[in-house]
Parts: structure tokens; C-alpha cells; sequence
């Protein structure tokens, strides 16, 4: 099976860039999922295994269920430490922007990164990327940034030498950007690459339940509740909305991740297409997150565009909204209509 993305000249050129480089970053987009975190390590040791010095520097905090991932703790956060992440940044002369498409993605770091002098090399999976490199590999149609990374490390003739630690940093991207092989994967490759990680021995069922059985009581309860009381579903329009305010968050003792694939619960509704979060900030005044899903040829990439100063993926899209939760519910309704009306109204699944 050919699993190459990289022409001979391309891979050359990688190569080059690679060898050229005496210190490098990796950086991934503000508040880093399994995909953004599990590619950024596996890549830092694809680096390390070629005795390049590269640190990743993230833009703020990531779930406590991703911190076991081998070799998190190198990790730097620049919420954290700012005059750590910018002097690396800063001396930096090669930086890989992993898993985002547009420099406003890392949020505060953006302009410490675009002030960088060094050269900059893309790989990242969604659209209509933005930012100025001299390589990049953008590959909207596969499920990844990690599958990514696995395709140019095999293609580099690197995954033999390659440790387990790689493989479970990668699997765990790719199960968390398909919510356990759900969507956006059903290209025979992603079960060949899967295959190939598996050689490395590790228990992919344990890295399931770390990532998807690690809640705790309150966040469980909070999910319930959501469900419950919050939850408001359009059958007509095949679509549904819920809220989460700071006042749940502060009752329900919220920390990152608590919401983490919540948006995704609505869609086992019956003949259920489309699926949006709104959660307020927990610090900011006036600013609303927005998670969509939809399933199938439904797609939400364009209604986050449209409504919510957003976009991704055709199942899978987010954006924001500056203004009150209550506003934010009209836009979500305005949006749910006009959802309907541009899809056909009676859906045979």
C-alpha cells in the first residue's frame, strides 16, 4: 500500500531543512487536543532520533487526560513560562507549526511567532492554511496531523528505528481526531498505518480508556445534566443546541477537558444531523466558544463560517462569538434554521 505523500524533490528538500537546523521549535494551536500533542511529540522524537535539539512549545494548557503521554513533561507552555517560550521561539531557526492552519490559532503566542526569524515548515490537515513557510504539508483529506507525521517519518525510511513512545503518541492522535474511528476515517490507509503502529507492542485499549474513561465524578454529573436540563433539540430541523455557562462550570467544579466530545452526544439522536456547544468563557466577559458536529454529506464547516466566526472540518468545526450566552442562543437557532433549509428535509438515516 503506498502511503508516500512527499515527491523524491520534497522529501530532499525536508531532509535539507532538517539537517541545516541547529535549534528547533514545534508549536500546535491553543488548547492542545490528542492530535495537536500526540503529532508534536512523535515528530520531536522522529527530531531527537536524528540528534536534532527540538522543544515543543505550546500556547496554554492541555486536558489532565493527555498528560501521560510520553514525554509531556518536556513540554513548555507559554502561559506558564512566556520568557522560556518566546527565547526559544526567538532562537529558534526552524519552527514546525503542527496541526493549525492560521498563526491566530496559538492565541497569545501568535505575535511571538510571527515575529520569529526562523524558517517555518507546515504539516497540518485542515483548510485553506494561511501561513508563510518554505515547505508545507497540508492534507485536508486525511484524518490527521498525526497520520501525517506517521506517512513522512515511514517515507523518511525513520519507523523501524522509531520506539514505542512514537507509535502510542500517534495512535493516540488519531483515535482523538476521529473520535475512536467513528468519522473521518474510513480510508483503508488509516487501518494499515494502525497496523504498522501496532508493531510497536503497545496496548491501544489502555490509551482508550486513558483518554476517554478518565473523568471525574462531578464532570460525569455535569454531562448528565447538560443532557438533561440544557440540552435543546430541533426534531424538525434534525439539528439540536445546548449551553454551558460559567455558573454550571463553577457548580459542576469544571477544569479543561470536562467537555471534551460532549457536542457529539446530541448526534445519537435518532435522525439527528448537526450539533452545536456554546460555552461561555471562564474569564472573559462577552465571549462564547463554539463546537459543531454533524454527520454524513450534513455539513457544519460552513454554518461555523458563516455564524460563528469559525471553521474546519466538513463533520467537525468550531468558532467563537463575542457577545452575551443568551445572544449566542438566538445565532445558534438562526443558524439551526438555516441549516435546515439548505439540506434536504427528510433524511433516510
Amino acid at each position: 500500500m503506498d502511503i508516500n505523500l512527499l515527491s523524491p524533490h520534497r522529501l530532499d528538500r525536508l531532509r535539507e531543512l532538517v539537517a541545516d537546523a541547529t535549534r528547533i521549535v514545534i508549536c500546535c494551536h491553543k488548547s492542545p487536543d490528542g492530535d495537536a500533542l500526540g503529532s508534536s511529540l512523535a515528530w520531536a522524537e522522529y527530531l531527537h532520533s536524528q540528534g536534532k535539539d527540538a522543544t515543543v512549545v505550546v500556547p496554554d494548557a492541555y486536558p489532565d487526560f493527555l498528560q501521560w503521554l510520553p514525554n509531556e513533561e518536556g513540554i513548555i507552555r507559554y502561559d506558564k513560562y512566556p520568557e522560556r517560550a518566546e527565547g526559544l521561539l526567538s532562537a529558534a531557526d526552524l519552527i514546525f507549526c503542527l496541526d493549525f492552519n492560521t498563526t491566530s490559532r496559538v492565541g497569545d503566542m501568535q505575535a511571538v511567532l510571527d515575529a520569529s526569524p526562523a524558517q517555518k515548515i507546515l504539516f497540518d490537515h485542515h483548510l485553506s492554511p494561511d501561513i508563510k513557510t518554505v515547505m508545507r504539508v497540508s492534507e485536508k483529506k486525511l484524518s490527521s496531523t498525526s497520520e501525517i507525521v506517521f506517512r513522512i517519518v515511514w517515507q523518511l525510511g525513520a519507523f523501524d528505528a522509531m520506539s514505542k513512545q512514537f507509535a502510542i503518541c500517534l495512535y493516540c492522535g488519531m483515535m482523538t481526531d476521529t473520535g475512536a474511528f467513528t468519522y473521518n476515517s474510513s480510508d483503508a490507509e488509516i487501518y494499515y498505518i494502525i497496523s504498522q503502529l501496532l508493531t510497536k507492542k503497545f496496548d491501544k485499549d489502555l490509551i482508550y480508556r486513558k483518554v476517554y474513561n478518565n473523568y471525574s465524578a462531578s464532570c460525569i454529573r455535569m454531562r448528565g445534566y447538560m443532557m438533561y436540563e440544557k440540552l435543546q433539540v430541533f426534531p424538525n430541523e434534525h439539528a439540536a443546541y445546548f449551553t454551558i455557562t460559567k455558573d454550571d462550570m463553577a457548580r459542576f467544579q469544571f477544569v479543561k477537558g470536562d467537555a471534551e466530545g460532549l457536542v457529539n452526544e446530541p448526534l445519537r439522536i435518532k435522525k439527528m444531523r448537526m450539533s452545536i456547544s456554546l460555552r461561555e468563557d471562564s474569564e472573559k466577559e462577552n465571549l462564547v466558544w463554539v463546537s459543531l458536529r454533524s454527520v454524513g454529506p450534513w455539513h457544519c464547516n460552513k454554518i461555523a463560517e458563516t455564524f460563528f466566526n469559525g471553521g474546519g472540518h466538513p463533520n467537525a468545526a468550531g468558532g467563537h462569538l463575542h457577545c452575551t450566552i443568551q445572544e449566542a442562543e438566538k445565532i445558534a437557532r438562526d443558524a439551526i434554521q438555516h441549516f435546515a433549509k439548505i439540506n434536504d428535509p427528510s433524511p433516510k438515516s
